[in-house]
């Protein structure tokens, strides 16, 4: 039997160059290798405020970037979370599995809550629950996770070992996380020390996934750099973090290693690299964002691709429920 896959992407509108790189292109080799189920994770976006209008739209504009990069419908199960309810009923029974000092061990939430943490929703708190939730809903043996999931991953093992040890036997997998390599990480075009983000208040931070080509050679341009010209070695970029970073968004989209692509440019300055790099970034990108914009034109096509995978993930889901209610004790079968 093949191995099962799944991958969550937060439905924010305004994907850019790092969430390509560091995801959504790794999923379209991935749904070759995996029985892949991929999850515009809405629920887990009502952690934080939503306006609803916009949420609506960001969910069908991630869709449209996960079909524009290459993920074929036919192959990959697309879908929004808030469509599947065994996501929150299992949310709860691992909620009543997991440990509050498990989920206080959790870093990310310490980062996004902040100062203000009294403030914060308890579903930001209980997040890796849900996301626990959305991996075993379908029995997965593989997770892409990239650095800051790794911790998730690690409770969502726990979570499974402790529903086993409370049920006496293995039901669930413990998912394996499928490594993303060094190239998924892009930082800010304005500030190499920070990552690519959308919520950077400058648009030139960021290549956004619906830039045209004239825009992303503009902000390439205007890029930060340093005075110094390409070193022979990756050791020597450890202490210029801009130059770093746009020798590996380089190397990202050419497919090959930083090694390589400094054996080519050594010597040179940003001068003679940034246009280079500017049309390989074209290059590899209007195509996306050309069928992006196509999708965007027919939103239709897009509710049905989300319409057919929540019909194909609920038919995996619902069994898997069916089985966890009845070793629980629950009485009756869910109408979900």
């Amino acid at each position: 039997m093949m191995s099962r896959i799944f991958s969550g992407i937060q439905p924010t509108g305004n994907l850019h160059l790092g969430n390509y790189l560091g995801a959504i292109r790794n999923w379209v080799d991935l749904q070759h290798q995996f029985e892949s189920i991929y999850c515009v994770v809405d629920l887990h976006a009502i952690t934080v405020p939503q306006n609803p209008a916009a949420l609506h739209q960001a969910t069908i504009e991630v869709t449209a970037s996960l079909l524009a990069a290459g993920i074929d419908p036919k192959q990959a199960i697309i879908f929004n979370q808030s469509r599947v309810p065994q996501h929150a009923e299992l949310a709860w029974i691992f909620n009543c599995v997991a440990r509050l000092g498990w989920l206080n061990r959790m870093t990310q939430f310490k980062e996004k809550a902040g100062k203000n943490r009294e403030n914060a929703s308890v579903g930001l708190f209980a997040y890796p629950a849900l996301m626990a939730a959305d991996i075993l809903a379908y029995k997965a043996t593989h997770v892409p996770v990239g650095e800051d999931q790794k911790q998730h991953l690690e409770l969502t093992r726990d979570i499974a070992g402790a529903f086993n040890a409370m049920v006496e036997e293995d039901f669930f997998p413990l998912p394996e996380p499928q490594i993303i390599g060094e190239a998924t990480r892009v930082m800010s075009l304005r500030d190499g020390t920070s990552k690519m983000s959308k919520s950077d208040a400058s648009d030139f931070s960021r290549i956004n996934m619906n830039d045209d080509a004239d825009t992303i050679v503009q902000k390439i341009r205007k890029a930060k750099t340093d005075p110094d010209v390409l070193p022979e070695t990756a050791e020597a970029l450890d202490d210029r973090p801009e130059a770093r970073n746009l020798v590996t968004i380089y190397a990202a989209l050419a497919g090959t290693d930083i090694d390589r692509v400094l054996a080519e440019y050594a010597g040179q300055g940003f001068g003679q690299f940034k246009p280079a790099l500017a049309d390989l970034a074209v290059a590899k990108l209007e195509p996306v964002t050309q069928a992006m914009r196509r999708y965007m034109d027919d939103t239709a096509e897009v509710i049905k691709v989300l319409d057919d995978g929540a019909e194909r993930a609920h038919a995996i889901a619902q069994p898997i429920m069916s089985d966890i209610r009845k070793r629980l004790g629950f009485l009756g079968e869910s109408l979900g």
